[in-house]
């Protein structure tokens, strides 16, 4: 599950990306239309800045903006950025491996052959899709009608 701070993350460079080569954007302006708090805002964009992704600009028409192309910024580089991995177990990870406590040996765990598996086939897509692509909005499930979530 991605961490409320690699959802916003996403959310402050797609609002980055959909102004691209328009200037500086304000914090405020980020934070009021992705619903942000700004305090929080500001440790992302920061750690953004220091990673390459963004530039910040001081003074009165300041803000930030993208420091590289939208098609050069990959969603799976933006969630290994702010989460470390894209594994949804320890023992899964390529970049933050680590084993897991209170589990079988790694050679018996069925478990993480399938997140292993599971970790590939999400990098492999994350990692196609830029803050270039159009992704469309959808209405969201109806689950009700699915006897799996009754």
């Amino acid at each position: 599950m991605l961490s409320q701070k690699t959802r916003y993350t996403i959310r402050a460079l797609q609002h980055l990306a959909d102004r691209f080569r328009q200037g500086p954007v304000r914090l405020d302006a980020i934070a009021q239309a992705q619903n942000i708090p700004r305090k929080f805002l500001t440790v992302i964009l920061s750690e953004m800045a220091r990673e390459g992704i963004v530039i910040s600009q001081r003074g009165r028409d300041g803000g930030y903006e993208l420091a590289l192309p939208p098609v050069d910024i990959r969603y799976g580089d933006i969630i290994r950025l702010s989460r470390g991995s894209l594994a949804l177990v320890p023992c899964a990870s390529r970049n933050a491996y680590e084993t897991c406590a209170n589990c079988l040996p790694e050679a018996e765990c069925r478990l993480r052959g399938l997140m292993l598996k599971l970790r590939d086939e999400s990098a492999a897509m994350l990692d196609r899709v830029t803050l270039a692509d159009a992704i469309a909005v959808e209405p969201p499930f109806d689950l009700a009608g699915d006897p799996a979530h009754r």
